[in-house]
């Protein structure tokens, strides 16, 4: 975050411009991932699949598939729509990384091969847990098209009533155009 100056910069990259292309409309061009962003989502859909090869839960593991396949949906969803990214925040900044460091615990926790009280009563609490997390995950990404949902849904029904209007469809009967 940059307050410096009379604006407000998100992020880098702006601030070495000059104020006239800084402050051009963002209207032109919608910013592309670059080699860096997309070398993160390959890192951490790379450590996703890394943590579940170290477990050996069934269940577990596959719900660390399941989190992976939406976060690799997430990803691909922020590279065709980077202007919905500020949505994924949240998700982005705190959920995907604290769900990373509770597999990674888990994933070492179960390779002690200790029994002790408190190692079973942490990984069953992170085995009762991650149902949660998944359901969290798919319930992120399916937020993500819930505008585009509600567009086709209004679409869908503006031409209903023009084909009803128009006498093109048979469910309302021919009407005179008011």
């Amino acid at each position: 975050l940059n307050y410096g100056g009379d604006r407000f910069v998100l992020g880098g990259g702006l601030e070495d411009q000059p104020e006239s292309q800084a402050t051009a409309p963002a209207a032109k061009a919608q910013p592309q991932p670059s080699k860096a962003d997309r070398g993160a989502e390959n890192a951490i859909l790379d450590e996703i699949r890394q943590v579940n090869d170290q477990v050996a839960n069934e269940k577990l593991s596959a719900q660390i598939d399941r989190i992976g396949v939406i976060t690799a949906k997430i990803f691909e969803y922020q590279k065709s729509h980077p202007e919905r990214s500020a949505q994924l925040h949240a998700f982005l900044s705190y959920y995907l990384p604290t769900t990373l460091k509770i597999l990674r615990a888990y994933a070492q926790l179960e390779s002690q091969g200790v029994e002790g009280e408190n190692i079973a009563a942490a990984m069953s609490r992170i085995e009762g847990m991650m149902g949660k997390v998944v359901e969290g995950f798919e319930k992120q990404l399916d937020q993500l098209f819930q505008g585009d949902a509600m567009d086709i849904t209004t679409d869908v029904a503006v031409l209903e009533q023009m084909l009803q209007k128009d006498g093109l469809s048979s469910s309302g009967g021919m009407q005179i155009g008011i």
